[in-house]
């Protein structure tokens, strides 16, 4: 059976139906903007009869009547006045304006919502902020939390974003057992999944719990702008350190807050300990650092775990060994130990002869060591010397010689480095998801923040010396001869390593097949192990 066309009215109606709408809805905005002063007259004067109305009906009845012939006169003598008529108009229709001015209510204080969840959080720290013998308690079941919560915030989801918290003078805020259940316990009633910083004043008796973002991961290697002897471990808050510096994120351009590590001899902190999970980007962190290093010195790697982490450093200028045997690395580590001596002979001599230092022990020397733990477990199992009893002599002396030591190695390794090789690695840094506990023991201090819900590579802590606890994301460094590696991060690595010694190798070539371990280089080492002493290249 054939179909039979819509009527001409229903096909073709709709796109005159839809102009009409807008025709209207354009007009009737049109009408609203041009009548809206008198919209505006009409409201006010709306709202002045009715203010006049609870006035008159307030008045009592004795005082109606002198009231009403107040008015009158009034009313009578600006009648007689010279353009009194047009004046009392004029009044009132700008009091008429005034009063029906669309005005904008701002909020004062939280929204019911907010409101509730402040009262539960106060009702949760009644029992750690109270105590029976109180006369005055400033916490107790029932009371006003609006004595204690002074400055709060609220993201979108009704969840506390700030908050300053004042506590009773007693509270034992001196003792990290207890400021542990305090920080615990608003972190669990303000809203899991974020990461919180809990700053304590003791002096006023106030904390202030905020919520922290994300660190930015996109940050990938790059030409950092610092001063010889500074190198930038990674990136924290901006309220955290006092200097910014401009880096590329992606496609765009901006300033960093950076984690700037000083080396050389004004250093307080001249190596670096490195402690984390496996995958936790520590590798990453000392590519990075070995990249940096480049600019201005030379480079000894140690790779225990010989995974080939290294491999695109290889053969380049300023690297003097990528080491992962155990009898190359003690080889490796026992000429680090002579050219720290030699080092430290001539700058000696300089120095009593009233010269400058010479030039060949002023180019820095960076001994850098991933899982260095297991290279001395290899070495007991072959019979060998530790590796680590030569680092020694590079870390009492590497600060006066230029050489800088660097130690990256897992939590379950770090007490075979022993108490005299930690000592002297004051700056350190902690990568991964760890426990607060394991965080102090590696710092020295635990952070005052709570535990990040997402750990990419590269995220954890940092600590120079006896400063503070920061936050930490090492910039992104992966090895660029790894499959899964980004292109755009590929090409940066590759952008950043200096060209091969080998002139018939092209800078940034990728490699067809595994390069042979490169030991120290052959003219130095058998002389520097026959005779005691150590060469330059």
């Amino acid at each position: 059976m054939a179909r039979r066309p819509l009527p001409r009215i229903l096909s073709s109606g709709s796109a005159s139906i839809t102009r009409s709408r807008e025709f209207a809805r354009t007009a009737a905005d049109n009408a609203t903007d041009i009548l809206h002063p008198l919209i505006t007259v009409t409201r006010g004067l709306r709202l002045l009869a009715a203010a006049g109305r609870q006035r008159w009906a307030a008045t009592p009845k004795d005082k109606r009547g002198p009231a009403l012939f107040v008015v009158a006169a009034c009313l009578f003598g600006l009648a007689l006045m010279p353009f009194g008529g047009l004046i009392t108009l004029v009044t009132v229709m700008g009091a008429a304006a005034w009063k029906g001015r669309e005005r904008t209510v701002a909020r004062t204080g939280p929204a019911e919502a907010e409101a509730t969840r402040l009262r539960s959080l106060y009702e949760a720290l009644v029992p750690y902020f109270s105590v029976p013998d109180d006369p005055g308690p400033l916490y107790a079941h029932g009371g006003d939390w609006e004595k204690v919560f002074s400055d709060y915030a609220f993201d979108g989801d009704g969840r506390p974003t700030r908050l300053r918290v004042t506590y009773p003078a007693y509270f034992t805020d001196g003792e990290t057992a207890s400021r542990a259940r305090i920080e615990q316990l608003l972190h669990a009633k303000s809203g899991r999944g974020r990461e919180y910083r809990f700053t304590w004043d003791e002096e006023d008796n106030q904390l202030l719990m905020n919520v922290l973002g994300a660190l930015p991961t996109s940050i990938g290697a790059q030409r950092f702008v610092t001063s010889p002897g500074e190198t930038v471990l990674g990136f924290t808050d901006g309220e955290a350190v006092q200097r910014t510096v401009p880096v590329h994120d992606g496609d765009l351009t901006r300033d960093a807050p950076p984690v700037v590590w000083r080396t050389g001899a004004r250093s307080t902190e001249p190596h670096l300990l490195v402690a984390g999970q496996p995958g936790s980007g520590a590798t990453t962190l000392v590519r990075s650092l070995a990249l940096q290093a480049l600019q201005h010195g030379d480079i000894l790697i140690v790779e225990a775990a010989a995974t080939g982490e290294y491999a695109c450093l290889t053969g380049r200028d300023g690297v003097l060994a990528v080491e992962c045997e155990p009898a190359g690395a003690l080889a490796t580590l026992e000429w680090a130990a002579h050219e720290t001596e030699r080092r430290l002979l001539a700058a000696s001599r300089a120095l009593q002869a009233g010269h400058p230092l010479p030039d060949d022990i002023r180019r820095p020397l960076w001994i850098l060591l991933d899982r260095p733990g297991l290279l001395g477990r290899l070495a007991a199992a072959s019979g060998r010397p530790d590796p680590l009893e030569l680092l020694q002599v590079p870390l009492r002396h590497g600060r006066a010689t230029g050489v800088t030591v660097v130690l990256a190695d897992q939590f379950d390794s770090l007490d075979a480095l022993g108490e005299n090789v930690r000592a002297h690695l004051r700056a350190r840094v902690v990568l991964g998801r760890c426990s607060r506990e394991e965080v102090a023991s590696v710092l020295g201090a635990g952070p005052d923040t709570t535990p990040a819900p997402e750990i990419p590579p590269g995220r954890g802590y940092a600590r120079l010396g006896t400063g503070p606890v920061l936050r930490l994301q090492v910039p992104a460094t992966p090895d660029p001869y790894d499959e899964t590696t980004g292109e755009a991060h590929r090409q940066a690595v590759l952008g950043l390593l200096p060209g091969r010694r080998d002139a018939a190798a092209a800078p940034g070539t990728a490699r067809t097949a595994a390069p042979e371990p490169a030991g120290v280089p052959e003219p130095l080492l058998p002389r520097a192990i026959s005779e005691g002493l150590a060469v330059t290249d």
